[in-house]
């Protein structure tokens, strides 16, 4: 099967030799650390939701499935109706497929076994921020999935299940994210390089687009909420600084985009280069990013794509979780903006490196 992408129009002659998703899966079954067959049904069942949470968001307008439930989750953030939806969804695919014997939600207090009666046959665990910048859904902004994936030893009960999943990033047999804006993007590692897949609604499959991703490492974008600046370490406002200084020898300067949407302004950095920051603050110590469903399986597939995710004093995928909902500082991007960061916030300015 051949493995290029037509530049010609969309039609059913050129979608002929783009890859799907499954065939993707497939083709490169070598390549996963499990069973090709229960591990492509997981994936199958991610973007099965990923395609419902599509659907809803693009009708978002019309639905009555705008604005706010009235309650709040376990995060103490009130929460979106397509919070619940998009929740509900993921929960229920992944039920449904039967690979998955354990999930974890931004959206839920503990973790819920999907295995009946405590009997864990399967053997993956899935966390997962269902809808990641949800606020921005009542302006019609850009927002995303992330899913993380783990496995499970063999001789494990339901009671040891949350203990063994607590491991760190390193330990992820797969990572992604899908971005829901202009277009829908399914983008995974599976900790042998980056692929991304669009979505091509006329026939409901992921088509592969983007193969092999690698970060630009040049100067390009950075994105952290400076409105917060005020609450920031003097460290890190010198390394703001830093960022917004032209290049002594070609005027360039790094341009700040930030959309509030932590899918979407990674997803764009990962596309141009850049560095996207939620750093610890005066009221949130420890950062605001939830370690094990949106920093680690973004660490993930980063440094899979030849970049670098820190906290500012260590590499993310090196944290040991405390628990399911645990915090984290992030620096994440085009590897020599996150060495930058570093050496900036550890008192090294002399070792920052040189970006093009």
């Amino acid at each position: 099967m051949s493995h290029a992408l037509s530049d010609a129009p969309a039609s059913s002659g050129a979608l002929a030799s783009v890859m799907t998703l499954e065939q993707f899966i497939l083709d490169r079954r070598d390549r996963f650390p499990q069973s090709t067959r229960a591990f492509a049904r997981l994936l199958r069942d991610v973007s099965v939701a990923a395609k419902i949470i599509n659907h809803n968001i693009r009708r978002a307008g019309i639905l009555d499935v705008m604005g706010e439930t009235g309650t709040v989750n376990v995060q103490d953030e009130k929460q979106k109706k397509l919070d619940e939806i998009a929740d509900r969804e993921l929960e229920r695919a992944l039920r449904r497929g039967g690979e998955c014997c354990l999930i974890g939600s931004e959206e839920q207090p503990e973790t819920v076994s999907l295995s009946p009666h405590g009997n864990f046959q399967e053997r993956f665990a899935v966390f997962f921020d269902p809808l990641d910048g949800s606020s921005n859904t009542d302006v019609n902004a850009s927002v995303g999935t992330i899913f993380s994936v783990y496995t499970l030893p063999e001789d494990i009960d339901e009671e040891d299940s949350l203990d063994v999943t607590l491991r760190p990033g390193a330990e992820q047999v797969a990572a992604g994210y899908v971005a829901y804006g202009s277009s829908t993007m399914f983008v995974f590692t599976t900790g042998n390089g980056v692929n991304g897949f669009t979505l091509d609604p006329g026939i409901g499959e992921f088509l592969l687009t983007h193969p092999d991703l690698q970060i630009p490492q040049e100067r390009a974008m950075y994105s952290i909420n400076e409105a917060d600046i005020e609450d920031f370490s003097p460290k890190l406002r010198a390394f703001l600084q830093w960022l917004k200084t032209k290049d002594p020898d070609t005027g360039a300067r790094i341009r700040a985009r930030y959309i509030g949407s932590f899918v979407s302004d990674f997803h764009r950095n990962l596309l141009t280069g850049g560095l996207y920051m939620y750093p610890a603050r005066t009221n949130y110590p420890n950062g605001k990013l939830r370690l094990m469903y949106e920093a680690n399986p973004m660490a993930f597939l980063v440094e899979q794509a030849g970049g670098r995710a820190s906290t500012g004093h260590q590499r993310v995928l090196d944290l040991q979780p405390e628990g399911v909902h645990q915090r984290t500082p992030l620096f994440i991007g085009s590897a020599p903006l996150v060495e930058a960061a570093e050496a900036y916030l550890q008192d090294r300015e002399e070792e920052v490196p040189r970006v093009a």
